[in-house]
């Protein structure tokens, strides 16, 4: 697999999951005929079944929209090709700057060059201070809440106890914006990025996020902007607002210069118009495959991001097969235990004990749809082993184990426990399974379901949740981007967020093997501290990991070349993809 993404993001459309971010290439099972040779013109539609969170670049973390946006309203330093091929599909090309930038000896500087004549969608220049703008939005993590933040760990910034004590532009005194500005230096067109240690992945950092996207600073609103997008690609928003639960329309942006831009490689932006919207309904996932099924009218060029339900695969066949394709994700589900809540280890063993992942697997629709994990790091991932907490579990769970942990722990039983999902009809059936296994070992369970936004809700400090779902992919193919960004509550945990480390999870002993995985002189030795890293995780069961999931994508019959790839995080590549008219 690859990389790029989170991602992860992920989303949990119908059974699910999807957020995430990043993402990696991926195998498939059943490859559709990617329709006719893809022109110019028409409208593509595309059915969302939840809620999106943000279109704040810089607060951007779920695959979908990461590889979405970036093919269509939002460039980089650098991007990701639409390319098949793992290895090409995960090899940055240039984007707005003129190349994939120039790093120092031991890569704690990289310099890049902007090209002339990128614009905003208003006409005016993208400039280096732009991208010095974007970069420090990530760090009001008080107020830019939700996205990537690799680079406060990273950036030459001063730091207190391994935090940086630049707040953000919103909140910074003028010595402290200085600092921050002698980090990210411009010199007209020129922009060189300081980093406090080695950063020689940077690139795949670049084009697989939107953390150093530029960000013009006359339209920011701070929190405000969480709807709005100004944008610098070949489509803009008409209107300039996304509507959180209606969706928006992208139209030509007259501002776009294709002569900036690599459109054999990094987007064709073949439709006129790209219709967005969205059905937040529980049943979003069999109303849109329903449709697609039918192939009728408006219907017949439009895609989603809402996986087949198991409910309706036996639907898929004859012609409807030929409009199908099922994709293995960068994706990887799993548990998260509060640890403000549940703070007894072996509270936390026990959880994990009980759990029947094979009725679990059986309930999201089998074999296409998942399959176990072992770890929270996709297997396809560089320094993948199976986790030494999870590995020997039964499958089908341990009810006499999980009954003599919780003895072992000494708390009363039955023990409560209020367990938060993303809903759907599927994940419904799926975490009932859960239930009645974690009911029969000695917990009174209450399920939780979320059928708004999800992430930002769980990601709060004083949530009343004790056991969360989590849905993750690698943000490029390093355990680097799996591990540290879900767990080191140094840079995730604030006052009033946990950000992405769902759990509020602080531990010392993770957070000094993660420290020594960004030290490390080589991957070999990288790779070795994050899997004593995982190790720590698993002993203090600071997740608890479900499954590897596979997508299962139906497409309209008047819609053009459609595939996915690396960077596409196994969603719909929407830089390929036109509409017959």
């Amino acid at each position: 697999m690859g990389s790029k993404l989170r991602s992860v993001v992920a989303v949990a459309a119908s059974a699910a999951l999807g957020l995430s971010l990043a993402a990696c290439g991926s195998g498939s099972d059943s490859d559709s005929d990617a329709g006719a040779e893809g022109t110019k013109g028409g409208t593509l539609n595309y059915l969302l079944g939840s809620p999106w969170e943000s279109m704040d670049p810089q607060r951007i973390y779920l695959g979908v929209q990461l590889s979405s946006f970036r093919r269509t309203v939002y460039r980089g330093l650098v991007a990701f090709p639409m390319d098949e091929d793992e290895k090409t599909g995960n090899t940055p090309v240039a984007d707005l700057a003129t190349d994939t930038g120039t790093p120092n000896e031991d890569s704690t500087e990289w310099k890049f060059t902007l090209k002339d004549g990128i614009q905003w969608e208003d006409g005016s220049e993208i400039t280096c201070e732009d991208f010095r703008y974007g970069a420090s939005r990530v760090f009001a993590n008080d107020i830019i809440t939700g996205g990537p933040n690799y680079i406060l760990s990273y950036l030459d910034v001063p730091q207190k106890d391994g935090v940086p004590t630049y707040p953000g532009p919103y909140k910074a005194t003028p010595a402290q914006q200085a600092e921050f500005d002698k980090a990210i230096e411009c010199d007209g067109k020129n922009i060189t990025y300081h980093f406090n240690k080695p950063w020689a992945d940077f690139p795949l950092a670049a084009a697989s996020l939107m953390s150093t996207d530029p960000y013009k600073e006359s339209e920011d609103e701070g929190a405000k902007s969480l709807w709005k997008v100004f944008a610098n690609g070949p489509y803009k928003v008409e209107g300039g607002t996304w509507d959180k639960n209606k969706g928006a329309t992208l139209v030509r942006n007259e501002n776009y210069d294709e002569k900036t831009d690599d459109p054999d490689k990094l987007r064709k932006a073949l439709p006129d118009e790209i219709a967005f919207s969205i059905d937040g309904s529980d049943e979003a996932a069999e109303t849109i495959n329903r449709r697609l099924v039918a192939d009728a009218g408006d219907d017949q060029t439009a895609i989603t991001a809402s996986r087949v339900p198991s409910s309706m695969i036996t639907e898929v066949t004859g012609p409807v097969e030929e409009r199908y394709k099922n994709v293995e994700s960068p994706y990887v589900s799993y548990l998260v235990p509060n640890a403000k809540t549940v703070t007894n280890v072996k509270v936390r063993q026990a959880i994990a004990a009980a759990i029947d992942k094979t009725s679990y697997i059986k309930a999201l629709g089998g074999e296409k749809y998942a399959t176990s994990a072992d770890s929270l790091i996709n297997p396809s991932v560089t320094g993948y082993t199976p986790n030494p907490a999870f590995k020997d579990i039964d499958a089908a769970g341990d009810v006499e184990a999980a009954k003599a942990l919780l003895a072992e722990s000494g708390e009363k039983t039955p023990y409560p426990l209020k367990v938060t999902y993303q809903q759907s009809p599927t994940t419904d059936a799926a975490f009932a399974v859960l239930k009645s296994k974690w009911d029969e070992a000695g917990f009174k369970v209450t399920l939780d379901p979320l059928t708004d936004t999800y992430y930002d809700v769980i990601g709060k400090p004083d949530k009343d949740s004790d056991v969360m779902w989590g849905g993750w992919g690698a943000d490029w193919p390093s355990a680097n981007t799996v591990l540290p960004p879900l767990f080191d509550g140094r840079p995730n945990i604030s006052a009033t967020n946990c950000n992405n480390d769902y759990g509020c999870y602080n531990s010392k002993a993770f957070n000094a093997k993660v420290d020594e995985a960004a030290n490390a002189t080589d991957l070999d030795a990288q790779t070795k501290a994050l899997q004593e890293a995982d190790a720590v995780l698993g002993e203090e069961v600071a997740y608890i990991p479900l499954e590897v999931t596979k997508f299962n994508w139906l497409r309209g019959s008047k819609v053009t070349g459609f595939t996915t790839t690396p960077a596409s995080s196994s969603y719909p590549e929407l830089g390929l993809i036109g509409v017959e008219q």
